[in-house]
């Protein structure tokens, strides 16, 4: 078992980071974006915001309790010279802060630290103070897999538990958009099931084809959709081409969307765990993107989720400007 084990290290692609350094030239190429950080107050998280300032993608303004910024500050050992920190009590307080300071215009983004998901999202939800837009909330990640040819969009794997049809319309949207940022022109969604035909007994199947539909209806724009699909013919050419699925999504998809979380989650984490692929992970469909790392990520995910960030929130500015010039 150990040599099994050992042989098993030894053949592991190596990661490219071909998409990780063209997203960081993406970000580079414009002027730092003013991200507002929820609650930097673990290492992590502060290393990660001051990281990102330090290669000049954002300019962080930091939202938590300032004694515990500072404790955490200590234990990172670094500097927070320079750097504003807007006091708040709580994580809670943190958010609502966070939030406070985008609808005020001082932040075009947000970045999550030490809290917990349902508190961000409950301030960023919010009817009254919050950031809602016509779209729902969806979480998409960004992976870059040795062995896939390009980036890949997994969607919803965060967010959405159990997500209705007009969910998806949503989720299925805010992720072409975020391609569409990223440099992909004309996404290749994939709406994934357990199999490649419409099956009544299985629900997500029957989603999958009123999504093509509405896509055809313009209801869904800027990709091509294709689904139901089952995991295997969405990535891969030869599965599409042994089950006979002649399609310009089969086999080359640049967006999977999930049925549900677990679907998702699980699919994701695989693909990390046993596919050493490095993702970024990033909310969508509030007022500004939200970057939202994991506490198990790396210091190189967690700045690849910034600097899709950091693109994403220039495209919303250039298109305001556009409309109000």
């Amino acid at each position: 078992m150990v040599i099994a084990a050992e042989h098993a290290v030894a053949a592991a692609p190596a990661r490219a980071h071909h998409a990780y350094d063209a997203w960081l030239a993406l970000a580079h190429a414009r002027a730092p974006v003013r991200m507002a950080v929820v609650h930097p107050c673990d290492a992590e998280a502060l290393e990660a915001a001051l990281a990102a300032r330090q290669q000049r993608l954002i300019e962080p303004i930091l939202v938590g309790p300032p004694a515990r910024i500072a404790a955490a500050a200590k234990q990172s050992g670094v500097d927070l010279d320079g750097i504003e920190i807007v006091p708040s009590a709580h994580s809670h307080a943190s958010a609502e802060t966070a939030v406070a300071l985008v609808r005020a215009g001082r932040a075009a983004a947000l970045i999550k630290g030490s809290l917990h998901s349902d508190e961000l999202l409950h301030a960023v939800l919010d009817k009254q103070t919050g950031l809602r837009t016509e779209r729902r909330l969806s979480h998409v990640f960004v992976l870059e897999v040795p062995t896939y040819p390009r980036p890949l969009l997994i969607t919803d794997a965060a967010v959405n538990i159990y997500p209705t049809l007009a969910d998806k319309r949503d989720i299925a949207q805010n992720a072409i958009d975020l391609a569409h940022a990223i440099g992909i022109a004309a996404p290749r969604v994939a709406i994934l099931s357990a199999t490649e035909t419409v099956n009544p007994q299985i629900h997500s199947t029957i989603d999958a084809a009123a999504l093509c539909k509405m896509a055809e209806r313009g209801q869904i724009h800027g990709a091509r959709l294709d689904g139901p699909l089952a995991f295997d013919n969405a990535i891969s050419p030869e599965a599409a081409r042994i089950k006979g699925i002649h399609s310009g999504v089969a086999g080359v998809a640049d967006i999977l969307l999930v049925p549900d979380l677990e679907a998702g989650n699980m699919l994701v984490k695989q693909l990390t765990f046993l596919a050493n692929a490095d993702a970024a992970g990033i909310v969508l469909g509030a007022r500004v993107p939200i970057a939202f790392a994991s506490r198990a990520d790396s210091l190189r995910n967690r700045l690849a989720s910034v600097a899709l960030c950091a693109v994403l929130a220039h495209a919303r500015l250039a298109a305001e400007a556009a409309l109000h010039p």
